[in-house]
């Protein structure tokens, strides 16, 4: 039984593609802040697949020791979904608190690459690293500084990591506009509803982790299903 690794899983677009791999057959440890909501996905994805739920913050080293712990001795799939937004409304950089700056970067640079560190050696050929990006990461929206260069750091870092590993596939995936809690704090007061939901953007995630793209950065949207799917 393959062997998946999701962060930030209990809600939007982590939960949907656990969902979709638990129906796969993959063995999932997931993760989340919230251990309510996280517990109540547990036992939704327990009824289809075999499932270890941990509570925690992926800063945190110790949960991530304990993330790599409950994969065992083989990973086959990390997807590094868990994202910090940052302040709502997002503030210009010239006032954006160093604080929450370093925060963002913890959560959406720093964790991906250390949980990285804890999967490589697990890792055989063939398995693969989804680190999820946004377009923030190449377009210069206005008031996106933190979360957007915190991504294109990501992206850089996936790319190098790429090199490094050639006998792997590692991925960025932008999954687009989706009408989820995050999306919904990065707009206050608008209405989103008009976003498709996470599910829209599975097949695209899936088609990378069971195809056999090059490693690269990829939109969920454009790419191929995989054979079979």
């Amino acid at each position: 039984m393959s062997t998946a690794i999701i962060t930030g899983a209990s809600r939007g677009l982590g939960l949907a593609l656990a969902r979709a791999l638990a129906d796969r057959g993959y063995r999932l440890v997931i993760d989340a802040r919230g251990a309510d909501a996280l517990e109540r996905a547990r036992a939704e994805l327990a009824e289809r697949t075999t499932v270890d739920a941990l509570p925690g913050d992926v800063t945190d080293p110790r949960h991530r020791e304990a993330l790599a712990a409950a994969a065992g001795d083989r990973v086959d799939v990390l997807v590094n979904n868990a994202s910090l937004l940052g302040p709502s409304p997002q503030p210009p950089l010239h006032t954006y608190p160093l604080a929450e700056f370093e925060r963002v970067y913890a959560v959406n640079v720093i964790a991906p690459l250390a949980l990285a560190q804890l999967a490589l050696p697990r890792m055989d050929e063939g398995a693969v690293i989804l680190n999820v990006t946004s377009d923030a990461a190449v377009e210069a929206y206005e008031g996106w500084g933190g979360y957007g260069s915190s991504k294109a750091a990501l992206e850089q870092i996936t790319r190098i990591l790429a090199a490094e590993h050639p006998r792997l596939r590692i991925h960025a995936v932008d999954p687009g506009d989706m009408n989820t809690q995050m999306h919904r704090e990065a707009f206050p007061g608008e209405d989103i509803s008009d976003r498709p939901p996470p599910e829209e953007s599975v097949p695209g995630l899936i088609a990378l982790i069971e195809g056999d793209q090059p490693s690269g950065r990829y939109q969920a949207s454009r790419v191929a299903p995989a054979v079979g799917a």
